[in-house]
């Protein structure tokens, strides 16, 4: 996702990664019949979302406050970039450093009750061919130069010295600076330099320091037009060939990593014209399953997206497709999700977790459902509905309903028909 970095006053902060759960895959193309992956986990993945531009600690106290008892009730994990999105350049100067609004972001997630996590990036304008004690805000996506990686990895090392309450790290942000225009495709040979200078840098610190990476984007197309087809696919669409190529190349060349770090979106880079939302988000399950087919190591969606831009959808079909997508990503076997969470200055904000005046909205509310229903190590199994529009997952305790289609829907979950509006999630007793 682009960067939203706190100077820019009037940008929106734009929607990605987390609050994910537990259970399904579509399979059909217009809300057809969900289809559970054999042989995938049943093992609810760890919930949390991203700080952007524009959070709770940019309005009055008692907004803050007010998110704080919001997120408090049950507090997921969060995630707060180095720089941008919220925080400022972390070192301006070689040696010179400016960490109050990084402190702010750590104090206000462990202020909620969440456990931080903190994305390495991105890099202070030095380090990229600007000048010390500047910062333009329109190179923060560039990379830092190959001669900066130590300097680089010595600032990530700061950072795991200041906060040692922070256990995890994601080294960068979408290969942001690292495509080769000359080649046409990503330099995963630089990334996993910087990545190797910065996860040695972090394990000097602490050998507990749990360090992933690449962040890598994974984009897809509609199968039959991809331009870089690979042989990661399915209804859902194709993946760019490039995208495979350097996650293998990271995997086969990186010093070490605890997890591994992909992000994109459900829908296809046309904006999903065509596909059905619902059905798309097959994607993060055969994403997910393709990582295990490479590396034991644990899968974490640093970002999802399910929403093409300028949907127009309704709060209850927006939050029916983020249930589903939920769903799929554990279903794929995830061990981590985080939602983008899309804050904005003023006004209406569409799939955001809280609005201005710190009160909770309905993706929070469905987030926070998923994280006490369905915790780590849970057991999660789909139910039968007999009815192809209607998903629904369960534990023990309880089970949550999803309708995919915009018209009522009976069904019949544990022995007792239950009725759900249109893109209701029904969270039931058993």
């Amino acid at each position: 996702m682009r960067p939203r970095p706190r100077h820019w006053a009037a940008v929106l902060a734009v929607v990605v990664a987390l609050g994910c759960l537990v259970a399904l895959l579509h399979t059909g193309t217009g809300g057809g019949q969900p289809a559970w992956p054999p042989g995938t986990s049943d093992l609810t993945p760890d919930w949390g979302f991203t700080h952007t531009q524009y959070s709770a600690d940019d309005g009055d106290a008692s907004a803050e406050a007010a998110v704080r008892r919001e997120v408090g009730a049950v507090p997921p994990a969060q995630d707060q970039a180095l720089m941008g999105w919220g925080a400022d350049n972390p070192e301006p100067s070689p040696g010179v450093y400016d960490f109050s609004r990084l402190d702010a972001r750590i104090a206000l997630i462990t202020g909620s009750g969440g456990r931080p996590v903190i994305t390495l990036c991105c890099a202070p304008d030095w380090m990229k061919g600007g000048q010390a004690g500047r910062t333009d805000w329109n190179q923060l996506e560039t990379a830092p130069s190959p001669a900066h990686f130590a300097d680089f990895a010595a600032l990530a090392a700061t950072v795991a010295r200041r906060y040692p309450q922070v256990h995890d790290f994601l080294v960068w942000n979408e290969f942001k600076g690292f495509f080769d225009n000359t080649t046409g495709g990503w330099d995963a040979a630089s990334y996993t330099a910087l990545y190797n200078d910065v996860y040695r840098a972090l394990k000097a610190v602490r050998p507990d320091i749990l360090v992933g990476g690449p962040y890598l984007p994974v984009d897809s197309y509609p199968t039959g037009t991809a331009t870089y087809p690979s042989t990661v696919s399915g209804p859902w669409g194709t993946v760019d060939e490039r995208a495979v190529d350097a996650f293998r190349y990271w995997l086969a060349h990186n010093a070490g990593a605890d997890f591994v770090v992909v992000d994109g979106s459900s829908l296809p880079k046309d904006g999903g014209s065509g596909v059905d939302a619902f059905a798309a988000t097959a994607k993060f399950s055969a994403v997910t399953r393709w990582v295990h087919s490479l590396t034991p190591l644990p899968v974490w969606w640093s970002e999802w997206y399910v929403e093409p831009p300028d949907s127009g959808w309704t709060e209850p079909h927006r939050d029916a497709v983020l249930a589903a997508g939920m769903m799929a990503l554990a279903q794929g076997g995830v061990a981590a999700a985080f939602y983008w969470n899309p804050e904005t200055p003023s006004g209406p904000c569409p799939g955001c977790l809280w609005d201005r005046s710190g009160q909770a909205l309905p993706p929070l509310t469905l987030l926070q459902g998923f994280a006490r229903w369905f915790p780590p190590r849970t057991q999660a199994v789909p139910l039968a509905t007999g009815n192809p529009d209607v998903l629904a997952l369960a534990q023990p305790a309880e089970g949550v309903a999803v309708n995919t289609a915009d018209r009522p829907v009976s069904v019949v979950l544990d022995g007792r028909t239950r009725t759900l509006g249109p893109y209701q999630v029904l969270w039931f007793s058993r």
